[in-house]
């Protein structure tokens, strides 16, 4: 773990904070947390998407699928998004504990080092 940074919700702190940990070599995987709904101040993905080169899609279809079956329709609310720049992968969770618990156990953990190896491929 490189570090940890609790920042506001806005779209240029967002991006500064993201900026500096991707350009760590010591950073393979940055993990956002929050922002990701649908309220105005909601703008994680809005402030990295300048970085994103190809947006993994599944990572965000399989969270809400597997968030219906624990909240129900209100899943359908969240952005959570998983993306690839120059390597490396961004993750952007809802910034409920249960959902950060379930992307991580479920979906990020046992995929990550696969994710990673493929993303690196020339």
């Amino acid at each position: 773990m490189e570090g940890r940074q609790l920042i506001s919700d806005s779209k240029s702190m967002i991006r500064r904070a993201a900026k500096k940990a991707l350009a760590s070599k010591r950073v393979d995987v940055l993990i956002i947390t929050g922002g990701t709904g649908i309220s105005p101040r909601d703008v994680t993905i809005e402030g990295i998407s300048i970085f994103v080169e190809k947006v993994i899609p599944g990572f965000g279809e399989l969270f809400r699928r597997i968030s219906y079956d624990k909240i129900g329709s209100s899943a359908m609310l969240s952005r959570a998004l998983a993306a690839s720049v120059n390597g490396k992968l961004i993750f952007c969770l809802p910034g409920s504990p249960d959902g950060v618990q379930t992307a991580m156990e479920q979906l990020i953990l046992p995929e990550v080092g696969h994710m990673i190896k493929i993303s690196r491929q020339a």
